[in-house]
């Protein structure tokens, strides 16, 4: 499970797993079972070693309640990742989106700006949906183009506040085909200014301007591609 909270990366992975992950270049280490969760300890790329559930319910109160928190990743190893994220999910009211990742026949990818960020197209479910239908159109709804749906790419998490709720928003992700998009327009009431077909040049000057959880969008696509050519 990857959790986007504030535009930071929060990874929740099994202790079994935690091998495969040596080598990444982390800044801190520490072992719950000894030491408690701090701001102090919370700096640049972080690991948080026998995660028990009161870990996570004090390191989540810790991020959202305090401003001195400046993290940029943070592993958080557990002994059962199901549990762990379930515990997670129980802490937030948890919203359901699917979007897109569409290729023109020319293999450009198509990106928005909205709200002052270059963005992919996705949106809430509706009652009754599935994923992938709820991604199809919203799609086709918000840059009024036809696609066709192709394999899951990954699912993102990412927290945000409204009102009185904290949010959950689970967001899966597909790649897709665009049929046709000779009618194609931005939907300006969901505050989408502007649509555009992108190379891969041009697709990581627009990241540097976007969200953390787009960049792992292009990240895993980056992954699958590798796959792909092995």
């Amino acid at each position: 499970m990857v959790i986007f909270i504030n535009d930071k990366l929060v990874r929740i992975v099994n202790k079994k797993d935690f091998k495969d992950l040596h080598g990444q270049d982390f800044d801190s280490m520490l072992d719950a079972r000894l030491e408690q969760v701090s701001n102090k300890k919370l700096r640049g790329h972080v690991v948080i070693l026998n995660a028990s559930s009161a870990t996570i319910d004090k390191f989540f109160k810790l991020i959202q309640s305090s401003e001195d928190v400046d993290y940029q990743s943070v592993t958080v190893v557990v002994e059962d990742k199901g549990a762990a994220e379930t515990h997670i999910r129980n802490l937030y009211k948890v919203v359901k989106a699917a979007g897109g990742v569409v290729f023109n026949s020319e293999g450009k990818i198509l990106l928005m700006h909205r709200l002052g960020k270059w963005d992919l197209p996705k949106g809430k479910r509706d009652d009754g949906e599935k994923a992938k239908q709820t991604a199809v159109r919203e799609v086709e709804e918000e840059c009024n183009v036809k696609v066709k749906l192709g394999e899951k790419l990954c699912t993102t998490w990412h927290t945000y506040t409204m009102g009185n709720n904290k949010i959950l928003k689970r967001t899966k992700w597909y790649r897709m085909e665009c049929l046709d998009d000779s009618a194609m327009k931005p939907q300006k009431e969901e505050g989408i200014d502007e649509l555009c077909w992108m190379d891969e040049k041009e697709i990581q000057k627009a990241l540097l301007n976007s969200y953390s959880s787009i960049r792992f969008v292009f990240d895993q696509l980056g992954k699958e591609n590798e796959n792909i050519i092995e």
